[in-house]
């Protein structure tokens, strides 16, 4: 009898164990029907079904935070730990990772600056976690892969989509966001409040609950296809039903709401004024974590259901329950116009309808049950008075919570303050930067002080871990997705006529690489028994662009010398110096390159970027020079010279020089000194060159995709995850776009070499998708060098 009859949730039992508020719950998979909770008590609990009763035994507590415990979540079985594993994460700013049967962790994950508040497992061992510092990240193992940047204040919810590469998070700054490969793909807006829950219905459909005590559900394209409303304050947590879209949602309005069918049909009032999580088990029981540190399983089952006995406990407990007016959750309640015990003879008209009463100058509350077709008491109404902050994380300021927020009013007539103070802070500290926050005057600060252990009696804990770290991530950091280019391209090509100056037109004419020539195709017939050899990574040296036509060059720059401003004019004497240093570099003449030279030479790449093109091609060329090269990326230059470039990426500059450009850093690889520059200032060049992916233009495509190459080439002997995550995330995203066989084909290369011999950066392609992305790709028949090279790293995936 699982649905004993006509599905009423009733108490199944309930839990004690945890010391304080009970924050996050996860269904666990060993042992089987088990679930784990976490605590504002600092700790973890493994819950296990009671095979004789029909509660649950607590197989083991962990602990391994330093503060309150806020989420937890399941890390799927593999071969190391064929019984997955368990991550929780804290207002410590870490997140732990336990094995089923340690108390202690196995590791921490260490990067967030303020309180980790949701996680979400993936496939492959991919973790995703959302901080109040405004970050998502993503983790491998035990190491972070990604930062996701784009929210504007904290992110409360975040659960990793089945398809995959996908992720969404929820923020405080009311909007959802959708990622792939690290990237920002869409925002969806249309909650009025912090978004709190995520829960996923499929591969299109998910569901969110916010502040503003609404249910959303949505389309992954952008849509929202509808509004739940019910509850009548904050909604914390949100979990759907095995197999079906009926779900279920838990709040600051002391209830727990049953939703079949798009309808609340069925709503559980709690002792407790914040029922802060739930869980649905696999046989569709629902476990709830509240404020007073009870967890409470509730069942459809006859045979799980309480005795009589522990029904009538908790109805009495909840009867006795004192419920604040102020919260609202009741409506506005004037005591004076309530009618008396009479009014409960009438029957409720849905359930888990109020109705107040007044009983010897007493308000009462009680809500309608459908299936037992009467009136059950939900507490009393306690005067407005007095009520106190029990519960934790009551207030909210600026999306995060806090133990109190006061308001301080510094003089009369000026403007108030909002102070917000959480028990575990330093008194003195909040003061001062609450003071320098608001450009207040200093010597406030014992007033300010005193004032906040006035007001809370004294309550602080020993201050654990200092939060007043800076809430955003260093500069150096790896951010997808954080440049707004737009993708606004002149269509117009920039150059005319056949006989002109076309830099890098002829496209067909690279260079051999090593061995047997990948980039101009094998040519010779083979049968199909041959075995292909992979010839094609990991590749060991860059790919340079090295076509050049100097005479060309050379003309093109002098004709518009003649049209250029007074001030950017070169002499005579300087073009015979630009030319010069070309023959020198492009082997012409045994000659190296001069300082006068390449002083002439930087003159003529800052000119107006309509007419800098030739001069950008000497650029191009001359960096191969090892004195070039040295010279421009040696400790002194080398800020001047990539902001240079850096500047001609801009999608809506002109696509010659964005082309010109990303060509001359391809080329900056051939020397040591221009490799180790590369590396240093990889995130800024490669979040500014892939912003060029969205002019439809194949040369620029391939520039992209061989600067990728390159750094793929160098990542592979420095085993930096971080860098080889970012350029995993670029080669996903420039795939999604690049339709020239020749940019996939080192798209490819790069991808192989990326993945040869590291299961680290292996499980992270596979965890972006990239593996469904290029499936395509090999069975393309010519050139056959992209099938070979796509199956080769198919095989790897």
């Amino acid at each position: 009898a699982m649905a004993g009859e006509g599905s009423t949730f009733r108490l199944r039992c309930s839990l004690l164990g945890h010391g304080q508020d009970v924050r996050g719950l996860t269904r666990g998979l060993f042992p089987e029907g088990g679930f784990v909770s976490v605590s504002r008590d600092r700790t973890a609990r493994l819950w296990a079904p009671d095979g004789l009763n029909r509660g649950f035994t607590e197989m083991h507590c962990m602990s391994g935070h330093s503060n309150f415990v806020s989420c937890v979540c399941i890390i799927p079985p593999s071969d190391l730990y064929p019984r997955g594993l368990i991550a929780t994460g804290g207002n410590d700013h870490n997140i732990c990772i336990f094995t089923i049967d340690n108390p202690a962790p196995l590791y921490i994950l260490k990067g967030h600056k303020n309180t980790v508040c949701s996680l979400s497992s993936g496939k492959f061992g991919t973790l995703l976690s959302g901080s109040w510092d405004t970050t998502a990240k993503v983790w491998l193992n035990d190491r972070c892969m990604m930062t996701l940047q784009g929210h504007t204040a904290a992110i409360w919810a975040v659960k990793i989509l089945p398809e995959q590469g996908l992720m969404l998070t929820g923020s405080a700054d009311k909007t959802i966001k959708l990622w792939k490969a690290g990237r920002c793909e869409r925002t969806f807006t249309g909650h009025e409040d912090c978004v709190r829950g995520l829960a996923i219905l499929s591969e299109m459909e998910f569901l969110s609950c916010a502040n503003d005590a609404s249910v959303r559900r949505w389309q992954i394209s952008g849509e929202c296809l509808q509004v739940y409303y019910g509850h009548t304050n904050y909604i914390y947590s949100i979990s759907v039903f095995p197999r079906c879209k009926d779900f279920v949602t838990t709040g600051e309005d002391r209830s727990l709401r049953i939703w079949k069918q798009g309808e609340c049909t069925q709503t559980i009032r709690l002792p407790a004024q914040s029922v802060w999580c739930c869980c649905v088990l696999d046989n569709g029981d629902i476990v709830v974590g509240a404020s007073d540190g009870i967890i409470r399983v509730f069942t459809e089952s006859l045979e799980r259901t309480a005795s009589a006995e522990e029904i009538q406990a908790f109805e009495n407990e909840l009867a006795q329950a004192a419920i604040d007016p102020k919260t609202g959750d009741l409506g506005d309640i004037n005591a004076d116009d309530l009618p008396g015990r009479e009014h409960l003879k009438d029957p409720g008209t849905r359930d888990g309808q109020t109705r107040l009463i007044k009983d010897n100058g007493k308000v009462e509350a009680y809500q309608w049950s459908v299936s037992e077709g009467r009136w059950i008491k939900i507490g009393d109404v306690v005067g407005s008075s007095g009520a106190t902050q029990q519960t934790s994380g009551k207030v909210l300021f600026e999306g995060k919570e806090y133990d109190y927020v006061f308001t301080i009013d510094v003089n009369e007539n000026g403007p108030s303050y909002k102070l917000p103070y959480n028990i575990t802070d330093d008194p003195w500290l909040t003061a001062y930067n609450f003071l320098q926050k608001n450009d207040l005057n200093p010597m406030f600060l014992d007033q300010v002080a005193k004032f906040i252990m006035d007001n809370t009696k004294g309550q602080t804990l020993l201050s654990t871990s200092n939060q007043f770290s800076d809430p955003f991530t260093g500069a150096g950091r790896y951010v997808p997705g954080s440049s707004s280019g737009s993708s606004a391209i002149p269509g117009a090509d920039p150059f005319t006529g056949a006989g002109r100056y076309v830099p890098g037109s002829a496209s067909n004419e690279i260079p051999p690489v090593g061995g047997v020539d990948p980039f101009t195709g094998m040519g010779a017939y083979q049968s199909t028994a041959t075995k292909v050899e992979n010839i094609y990574f990991p590749k060991k040296d860059a790919v340079t662009f090295d076509q050049a036509n100097p005479t060309q060059i050379l003309g093109k720059l002098k004709e518009l010398n003649g049209s250029a401003a007074e001030e950017h004019k070169l002499t005579e004497e300087d073009l015979i110096i630009l030319e010069k240093l070309l023959s020198a570099t492009c082997n012409t003449s045994a000659e190296t390159p001069t300082a006068q030279q390449l002083q002439t030479l930087w003159r003529a790449v800052n000119w107006p970027e309509d007419i800098v093109f030739p001069a950008l091609d000497i650029l191009r060329l001359s960096v191969r020079h090892p004195t070039v090269n040295e010279n421009f990326c040696s400790e002194k230059e080398h800020v001047q010279f990539i902001i240079l470039l850096l500047k001609f990426l801009n999608p809506k500059g002109k696509q010659a020089n964005q082309l010109l450009a990303l060509r001359a850093l391809c080329n900056c690889f051939v020397s040591h000194a221009g490799q180790k520059l590369m590396m240093e200032q990889r995130d800024e060049i490669m979040t500014q060159a892939i912003e060029t992916k969205s002019g439809n233009n194949k040369n620029i495509h391939i520039a992209l995709a061989t600067l990728t190459l390159n750094y793929a080439v160098c990542l592979h002997k420095v085993n930096n995850i971080e860098g080889k995550a970012q350029c995993l995330s670029v080669i996903s995203t420039v795939m999604e776009v690049v339709q020239d066989l020749e940019a996939i084909f080192r798209l490819l290369v790069a991808l192989g070499t990326l993945i040869s011999n590291d299961t680290n950066a292996v499980q992270l392609a596979k965890s972006l998708g990239v593996d469904s992305q290029i499936k395509k790709y090999a069975s393309v028949s010519e050139p056959a060098k992209v099938k070979e090279c796509c199956r080769f790293v198919l095989n790897l995936l």
